[in-house]
């Protein structure tokens, strides 16, 4: 077949339009006068530097054969858990996380590097094997995959970054896993949710008293019985498990946030002053926004972490509702447009990487913007493409260009790979 090399230019136009209004609500949340001076002192000019870079590897993408990153999966995923496990012994702790390195004024944040580690070998372990999503063993291994990151992440007192790579389930369900498993997924998050607002011992016994009606009703069944009688104690230990982690695991700010997200806790002063402060700037902007670099909660430096894990607050009180749309219609388009690019792969691994990068960006926008409207907890996740800082945005574009790769190189893919 004659060698065909396509790039996907929608998707390289949503991502540029992403990039250039990031760039410019990091100049507006970092500039005081609105004077431009590019250099590595301030913020701006560092993003300038890390859009730089990311475009540099993006293109490099397209100079290696896709079949390097194919075959290096395994390896390439090793080598961030490594780095994930290093860091906890070599990092810099920043807002109660270990989980960067310092490097000359410049630091590395290894989770958000393994974010395509895991993609590249969930989609080798899925491609290259054909494997059925309905068998335990396959679900085990894919799980293991992508729970061993984050539980390291988790470990780093980063729980909120590692909640990311939980996200990468969702693409288990387009590849054959069972919906009774989402079921499931959905109890085990209401449990969760009930056992933090109420306490364990509360809904343990809640729990057991709904067990005890069903099994009343259902005692002539042994089978069903035995069933209730799993659940009961899958049930239970979740229950001690939420308990523990949410005592043991997460750190207080972690822990306070939550609450105060669930109206357990009212904190307008300490951590719920962020979001008070987020929703105050959105909600200033109106309709059309105060105008570009004319945002007084921006200028006056009101909202923090504005112009990282807040940054789109940024966009409400500049450009008001008409620009708190448009970005998330321009990132919705962007997801959409992800999935027609999964859909027309020619082969498994491709696409499944491409279902990879739609959930991990899915979970960072639906996330990162709920927490500024506070509709989320405020577990310090990046806009993709808009926050400030280089490894996310270095991250998130290499794992849109070398999905842009593998689609530009699929008519000279066959429809399986052996390696």
């Amino acid at each position: 077949m004659e060698q065909e090399s396509k790039i996907d230019y929608i998707t390289l136009i949503l991502y540029f339009i992403l990039v250039v209004f990031g760039f410019m609500c990091i100049y507006s949340s970092s500039s005081g006068d609105g004077t431009f001076v590019p250099n590595l002192s301030t913020n701006y000019g560092k993003q300038v530097l890390w859009i730089v870079i990311s475009l540099v590897l993006g293109a490099a993408m397209f100079l290696i054969d896709v079949r390097f990153f194919e075959v290096f999966s395994y390896a390439i995923y090793g080598l961030w858990i490594g780095l994930l496990i290093l860091v906890m012994f070599l990092g810099r702790e920043v807002n109660g996380a270990r989980s960067w390195f310092e490097l000359g004024g410049f630091r590395l944040q290894p989770a958000e590097f393994a974010k395509f580690g895991v993609a590249l070998a969930l989609s080798r372990y899925i491609g290259d094997m054909d494997v059925n999503m309905r068998k335990l063993r396959n679900q085990i291994i894919s799980g293991g995959l992508i729970s061993l990151p984050f539980l390291l992440i988790v470990l780093q007192g980063d729980a909120g970054s590692g909640l990311v790579f939980l996200a990468l389930v969702l693409v288990l369900y387009r590849e054959g896993l069972s919906g009774l498993v989402l079921i499931i997924g959905v109890a085990v998050l209401t449990l969760s949710v009930l056992t933090i607002a109420y306490g364990g011992v509360p809904v343990g016994i809640a729990v057991f008293l709904i067990c005890g009606v069903i099994t009343a009703f259902t005692y002539t069944n042994p089978a069903f019985l035995r069933r209730l009688v799993l659940v009961f104690v899958g049930a239970i230990g979740l229950i001690l498990s939420v308990q523990f982690f949410f005592d043991n695991i997460l750190q207080a700010h972690q822990q306070v946030r939550i609450e105060v997200m669930l109206g357990l806790k009212e904190d307008p002063q300490g951590y719920g002053y962020n979001v008070n402060q987020s929703m105050i700037a959105i909600g200033s902007g109106g309709f059309s926004g105060k105008g570009y670099l004319k945002g007084t909660q921006t200028k006056g430096d009101f909202v923090p972490e504005q112009h990282t894990d807040f940054i789109f607050t940024s966009v409400g009180e500049e450009f008001g509702w008409v620009g708190t749309s448009t970005v998330v219609v321009v990132f919705v388009l962007l997801l959409l447009r992800i999935v027609y690019l999964a859909e027309r792969q020619k082969n498994k691994f491709s696409r499944v990487y491409a279902y990879c990068v739609l959930s991990i960006m899915f979970f960072h926008v639906l996330i990162n913007i709920g927490m500024t409207i506070n509709l989320a907890p405020v577990i310090g996740i990046p806009l993709p493409f808009f926050s400030y800082g280089g490894s996310s945005m270095i991250s998130f574009s290499m794992l849109l260009f070398f999905l842009l790769r593998l689609d530009a190189n699929r008519e000279n893919e066959l429809d399986s790979i052996n390696y």
